[in-house]
C-alpha cells in the first residue's frame, strides 16, 4: 500500500521527466519552421537538433558528483530553474547560434533532470512499487513529448516555433515550487549521517511508523560499501552493475529510438506526408501510442517483472524495424508505402515504451550502492545522451549514404546484438530492496541469479 504523501513527491519530481520529454520533443516540429527561417544546411539542421543532446551529455556529467554532495532535491530545483531560462532563451533567439546556445542550456537541465528524478522516486518509494513509481517518471517523459508534439501541431499554421519554445515555462516553474516545499532522498539524508530527518521522511512515505528496520538496513549496506565516487567505480563488485548499465544506455539509443522522436515528421514526409501540419499530428499519434504502452508498463513491472517484460519490448522493435526498412525497400508496396511504414513505426514504439525505454530507466536506479549510485548513473547516462547525439548527428547522413530501408534494417540488426546481450546480463529486480540488490553485486554471483 502506499500512502498520498509518495504519490504527491512522485508526480512532483516527475515533471523534470515531463519537461525532458517536452524539451526533447518540442524540436522535431520546430525544426520544420527553424531550418526555413534560418536557412539551415541538412549539416546545420543535425547541429541545431543535436545541440540538447550536448548540453544533456554535459549536465548528466555534472549532476553525478553533485547529487552527491548537495543532494537529490537541490539539484532537481536547479534543472527546473535551467528549463525556466532556457525556454525563454530559446524562445527569443535572434539568431541560430544564439538559438544552438540556448538549446545546449536547455540540455544541461534535460541531462540533470533524466537520471535524478527517477533516483529520487527510487530512493523514496517502497519496494514492492518502486518499478510502478519510478515508471511514472518514464510516462511522464512520454506525456512531455505528446504535448510537444500537440503544442507543435497547433502552432503550424502560423509558423510559431517560439510559442512552441516559450510554453515550458509552466511545467519548469511548477517543478521548481513542487521541489521546494518536497524533503530530500532518506537514502541521501542517511548517506549523510541526518539519520533523524531520514525517520521523520520514512514515516511520512511509509504505510508504518516504525522505519528503524528499514533504515537499519540502509546503514548496514552502507557499512560493507567500499570506496564511493569515481574511484569506487573500478571497485570489483561494481564491474557487472556498470557492464549492464552502460549496455543498457547504449542499446536503448543506438537501437534508433530519438531518429523517430526527433524525427518522425521528416520520417512521415519520406513516405509521402508532405505538409508539415499533418506530418507533426503523425508524430503525435505515434507519442500517443508510446503514452498508453508506458501506462501498460506501469502496470505491469512489478506483476510480471523487468527481464520479461525488456526481452518482450526489444523483439518487437526488430520486427518494427524490419517492416519499416521494408516499406521503403520494395516497389510493390509503393501503392500504400505510408500505411506499412506507420504500422512498423507503431510496432517500434510500442515495444519500446513497455520495454527498453522505462526499463532502463529504472533498472539504473535499482543496480547501484547508495554511494556510488549518484556518480554510476550520472556515467551510465552522459553514456546513453553520448550515443543518442551520435544517432541524431548520423540518422540523415546515414540515410543518404544506405538509403531509407538499409537505415532501418541496420537499427534492427544492432537491436538483435541490443536482445542477446540483454538475455545473457540483465537481472531480475522486482520485488527486491536496493540494499538486496547491493548485497548480490558483493557477492559476486552472476546477474541473472538475482
Amino acid at each position: 500500500m502506499i500512502n498520498r504523501f509518495v504519490y504527491i513527491a512522485v508526480g512532483i519530481a516527475a515533471l523534470g521527466g515531463l519537461l525532458f520529454g517536452y524539451d526533447t520533443g518540442v524540436i522535431s516540429g520546430a525544426i520544420l519552421f527553424i531550418k526555413a527561417e534560418f536557412s539551415l544546411s541538412p549539416t546545420m539542421e543535425e547541429l541545431v537538433v543535436s545541440a540538447v543532446l550536448l548540453g544533456a551529455a554535459l549536465g548528466a556529467a555534472a549532476g553525478g558528483a553533485l547529487t552527491g554532495r548537495f543532494g537529490r532535491r537541490k539539484m532537481i530545483i536547479l534543472s527546473g530553474i535551467i528549463f525556466t531560462l532556457s525556454a525563454i532563451g530559446t524562445a527569443l533567439a535572434p539568431s541560430v547560434g544564439y538559438l544552438i546556445g540556448a538549446m545546449v542550456a536547455s540540455g544541461i537541465g534535460i541531462g540533470i533532470a533524466s537520471f535524478i528524478s527517477p533516483m529520487y522516486i527510487a530512493e523514496l518509494a517502497p519496494a514492492e512499487a518502486r518499478g510502478s513509481l519510478v515508471a511514472v517518471n518514464m510516462l511522464a517523459i512520454t506525456t512531455g513529448i505528446l504535448t510537444a508534439y500537440l503544442v507543435d501541431y497547433a502552432f503550424s499554421a502560423s509558423h510559431g516555433w517560439r510559442y512552441m519554445f516559450a510554453l515550458a515555462v509552466a511545467p519548469s516553474v511548477g517543478l521548481v515550487i513542487g521541489m521546494w516545499w518536497l524533503p530530500d532522498s532518506p537514502r541521501w539524508l542517511i548517506s549523510k549521517s541526518k539519520i533523524d530527518e531520514a525517520r521523520k521522511i520514512l514515516q511520512r512515505a511509509r504505510t508504518t511508523s516504525d522505519v528503524d528496520p528499514e533504515i537499519k538496513n540502509i546503514q548496514k549496506s552502507m557499512a560493507e560499501q567500499d570506496e564511493g565516487g569515481m574511484a569506487g567505480l573500478l571497485q570489483p563488485s561494481l564491474r557487472m552493475p556498470m557492464i549492464v548499465g552502460l549496455g543498457l544506455a547504449t542499446f536503448q539509443q543506438i537501437t534508433g529510438i530519438n531518429t523517430v522522436i526527433y524525427y518522425a515528421p521528416t520520417i512521415f514526409k519520406f513516405v509521402g506526408i508532405s505538409a508539415a501540419g499533418p506530418a507533426i499530428l503523425a508524430g503525435a499519434g505515434l507519442a500517443a501510442v508510446m503514452w498508453c504502452f508506458h501506462v501498460l508498463a506501469i502496470f505491469l513491472l512489478d506483476r510480471i517483472g523487468r527481464r520479461p517484460l525488456l526481452l518482450t519490448g526489444v523483439a518487437g522493435q526488430i520486427v518494427g524495424l524490419g517492416v519499416l526498412g521494408a516499406a521503403f525497400q520494395f516497389p510493390q508496396l509503393v501503392s500504400f508505402k505510408s500505411d506499412v511504414a506507420i504500422t512498423g513505426l507503431v510496432i517500434y514504439v510500442a515495444c519500446f515504451a513497455f520495454g527498453l525505454g522505462p526499463i532502463f530507466w529504472l533498472l539504473i536506479s535499482e543496480i547501484y550502492p547508495l554511494k556510488n549510485r549518484g556518480i554510476a548513473m550520472s556515467a551510465v547516462t552522459v553514456t546513453n545522451w553520448v550515443m543518442n547525439l551520435l544517432v541524431a548527428v548520423t540518422f540523415l547522413s546515414l540515410v543518404a549514404v544506405l538509403g531509407h530501408a538499409h537505415t532501418f534494417w541496420f537499427y534492427g540488426l544492432v537491436a538483435v546484438g541490443a536482445w542477446t546481450f540483454f538475455y545473457r546480463l540483465v537481472p531480475e529486480t522486482k520485488g527486491k530492496t536496493l540494499e538486496q540488490i547491493e548485497a548480490h553485486w558483493r557477492s559476486g554471483k552472476a546477474p541473472r541469479k538475482l
